[in-house]
C-alpha cells in the first residue's frame, strides 16, 4: 500500500477521533508499533503538518519515532528531524550478532552503531536505546556489555526488559533455551546497578532516564491518550459522565485501509470496568509511585476504598507510605504482580 494513502487514513482516523479530546492539548506524539521509520520523508512531514492544523500542541511537546536499525538512512532522518521529530526509540535489543539472528531481527551489530551514530550526527540528544536480557545463550559477560556499549553512546534514555515469550508467536510454537531462572534475575539486577550507575535513574519497571519519557509516564500514571492507525488503541475519560473507556482500530492494515474506504473505522469503545486494577497496573510500575490525588483525579473514586489492600500490602512490606504518596518497597518492586494482584 502507497505511504500516502496510510497517512491520508491516518489523518481521517484522527478527525474522527478530535471529540474525544474534549478541548485538552497534547504533551507527547509516540510513533510506533512496526517500523514507522519506513516512512517516506514527505508522508511523514505530510503527517506532522496534519497534526499540528487539528491538535493543540504544546511548545515542548515530547515527539518519539521508533526507528529499527535495518531501516536508519541518514539523509530521511535529518529531514524527520527537520519535521519535528525531537526523540528517537532505536531498537537494537543487543550489541551481539548471534542473539540479534535468534531474535529474528533484520539488522547487526554494526548496523545498530551506525545507527546511534547518525542520530546523533543529526542532531538527536534525545533518544531511547532498547535492549533485551535473558536471551538464549546469553552470559552475563554479553548482557553487561550490551548496556556497556549502549551506555557509551551517552542516550539520555535506556529501556532493559527481559525477554518474554509470548502466546501465538514463532517463539511460543518453537521456544528457545533461555538461562535459568536464577541467572535472569542476576542479569536483571547487576544490568539495572550498572546503568543507573551512570547517572540513569530507573523510574519504571524496564525504563531509566536522565530524561524520563513523557509518553511512558502519561501511561504508568493512567492518562488519557488518542491512538490512531492498525491496531491502535486509546484510552479515554469522558469529562462528563467520567466513563473511563478504550478505542480499539482494526489491527489488520488491510481491514484498516477497507475501514478508511468507506470513511468509518468503526473504532471499538469498551468501558472500563474496574478502574482500581487498571490504575494500580501502571501506577505501581512506577518505582517513585504515585499520590493519591492522583488516584483519586484519574479514576474517581475516593482513596477510602484501597484502605484495607493498602494497609495489608504495607504489613507484606510491599509498600511504603509517605503522607498521600505510595510507593512500591524494594520487596514489592521485584514481586509487582503480586502487589498489582491484591488490588484485583
Amino acid at each position: 500500500m502507497p505511504d500516502s494513502d496510510y497517512v491520508g487514513a491516518l489523518l481521517t482516523d484522527l478527525e474522527q477521533d478530535l471529540p474525544y479530546l474534549q478541548g485538552r492539548s497534547i504533551h507527547s506524539i509516540f510513533m510506533g508499533g512496526g517500523t514507522p521509520s519506513l516512512l517516506g520523508v514527505d508522508e511523514l512531514e505530510r503527517l506532522m503538518q496534519g497534526l499540528y492544523q487539528n491538535l493543540s500542541i504544546d511548545k515542548d511537546v515530547e515527539i518519539t519515532l521508533e526507528a529499527n536499525p535495518g531501516t536508519f538512512e541518514i539523509d530521511k532522518f535529518a529531514r524527520f528531524r527537520g519535521a519535528g521529530v525531537n526523540r528517537l526509540s532505536i531498537g537494537v535489543q543487543s550489541f551481539h550478532d548471534q542473539h540479534l539472528r535468534q531474535l529474528g531481527r533484520i539488522h547487526s551489530s554494526d548496523e545498530a552503531i551506525h545507527a546511534i551514530e547518525k542520530a546523533k550526527e543529526v542532531g538527536f540528544d534525545n533518544f531511547n536505546i532498547d535492549l533485551m536480557h535473558g536471551l538464549e545463550g546469553q552470559t552475563m559477560k554479553q548482557c553487561l556489555s550490551d548496556i556497556e556499549i549502549a551506555l557509551s553512546f551517552k542516550s539520555t534514555h535506556i529501556s532493559y526488559y527481559q525477554l518474554t515469550v509470548e502466546p501465538n508467536t514463532l517463539f511460543a510454537k518453537f521456544p528457545p533455551k533461555l538461562p535459568d531462572d536464577e541467572n535472569i534475575w542476576a542479569m536483571s539486577a547487576k544490568g539495572a546497578a550498572l546503568i543507573e550507575s551512570h547517572g540513569h535513574p530507573q523510574y519504571e519497571i524496564s525504563a531509566y532516564g536522565k530524561i524520563p519519557s513523557k509518553h511512558n509516564m502519561n501511561y504508568w500514571q493512567f492518562g488519557d491518550y488518542l491512538g490512531i492507525g492498525a491496531g491502535a488503541h486509546g484510552k479515554i475519560t469522558d469529562n462528563k459522565t467520567q466513563t473511563i473507556f478504550r478505542t480499539l482500530k482494526p489491527k489488520s492494515p488491510k481491514d484498516y485501509m477497507v475501514k478508511f474506504q468507506g470513511k468509518d473505522f468503526g473504532s471499538a469503545t469498551k468501558v472500563i470496568e474496574n478502574t482500581t486494577f487498571e490504575f494500580m497496573l501502571n501506577a505501581l510500575r512506577l518505582k517513585q509511585g504515585f499520590d493519591l490525588e492522583l488516584f483519586e483525579s484519574r479514576t474517581g473514586k475516593s482513596r477510602d476504598i484501597i484502605g484495607d489492600i493498602m494497609n495489608n500490602a504495607v504489613d507484606l512490606g510491599l509498600l511504603s507510605t509517605e503522607g498521600n504518596r505510595l510507593r512500591p518497597t524494594t520487596k514489592g518492586f521485584d514481586f509487582v504482580n503480586d502487589l498489582q494482584e491484591m488490588f484485583l
